[in-house]
């Protein structure tokens, strides 16, 4: 790999990889800074392998070797990728499975040692602030109080803003993989809704913000436009439809892809419970996450004072 020298222009690029629970993500950024404007973050391009690194981690503790290969393998390649698109800065973080593998550390070893990407696991709360980078509050509610929602294969990401900030944050091991392969249990659901619930009571016209590619899926399903939200009848009316379909109806009939045909489910009840659980009516989904995170973290952390 080559290194980058950090000297960021009105005109920068810069590239993430988020190592998630269900998929692998390159996303590829370019920045543009105007005199007296905010900048603007335009993705280039956005490259999605599914590994599914969940599915061992959750059931067997340990990422096997055989997707242990599949992810060096995949890093390999972004790495090129990134070596060809030339970014003046870039980070690789990896959330749920990675953090709870017994051999999370030992594959971050291997994955420096063979592709020359330094994989950071990060913690659930470093992920949560890294998603709150975005600062979707400042654009889609302004001046509301709101509740961020990131749903992934291994946990749930909450974030409570108030007018003036967050309030409260937590990330629950509750996710989409998890509830396919019944490893959520009954007091680690109630714990969430109690949290949910307790948050959220002295709050008024609360509305949510939902980040993760099957709230993504589930808003174009709507045929909702970005700056427009999504009312819970709907969401629960796709939910109660799309858990109707059997796996290769969703595939056919939806055009959903095999990795998502499945996970939309559970991931679409997690959303309808905390948007019940706290009283909201209609959430936003302005389709970034943790990698869209990281570009804005690291772009900020280079500019000047």
């Amino acid at each position: 790999m080559n290194s980058f020298p950090p000297t960021p222009s009105t005109n920068s690029r810069f590239a993430a990889i988020d190592i998630g629970s269900n998929a692998i993500r390159l996303l590829l950024c370019r920045v543009i800074k105007n005199d007296g404007a905010e900048p603007f973050f335009k993705k280039e391009s956005l490259i999605r392998m599914p590994l599914r690194l969940g599915d061992d981690v959750f059931l067997r503790g340990r990422i096997s070797e055989s997707k242990c290969d599949c992810l060096i393998k995949t890093l390999t390649g972004f790495s090129y990728l990134i070596d060809a698109y030339q970014p003046i800065a870039y980070r690789t973080c990896a959330t749920s499975a990675m953090r709870e593998a017994e051999n999370g550390s030992d594959i971050a070893n291997r994955v420096r040692a063979s592709t020359g990407i330094d994989l950071e696991i990060i913690s659930g709360d470093e992920e949560a602030a890294v998603i709150m980078d975005n600062h979707l509050e400042r654009k889609v509610a302004p001046g509301s109080a709101c509740l961020y929602i990131d749903v992934g294969g291994g946990s749930t990401e909450l974030t409570l803003f108030g007018v003036d900030g967050p309030l409260s944050s937590r990330s629950f091991p509750i996710g989409t993989i998890r509830l396919l392969e019944k490893l959520v249990s009954d007091d680690t659901w109630e714990e969430m809704k109690d949290w949910v619930k307790d948050r959220t009571k002295v709050q008024t016209d609360l509305v949510a913000i939902g980040s993760g590619g099957n709230i993504n899926k589930l808003f174009n399903m709507a045929g909702r436009r970005e700056d427009k939200s999504l009312s819970l009848d709907k969401l629960q009316d796709l939910h109660q439809m799309i858990r109707e379909l059997s796996f290769g109806q969703r595939i056919v009939q939806l055009n959903l892809r095999p990795d998502r045909a499945d996970v939309i489910v559970p991931a679409s009840k997690i959303y309808t419970s905390v948007m019940r659980w706290g009283g909201i009516a209609k959430i936003f989904v302005p389709q970034v996450g943790l990698a869209d995170g990281i570009v804005k973290r690291l772009y900020r952390e280079m500019i000047p004072n």
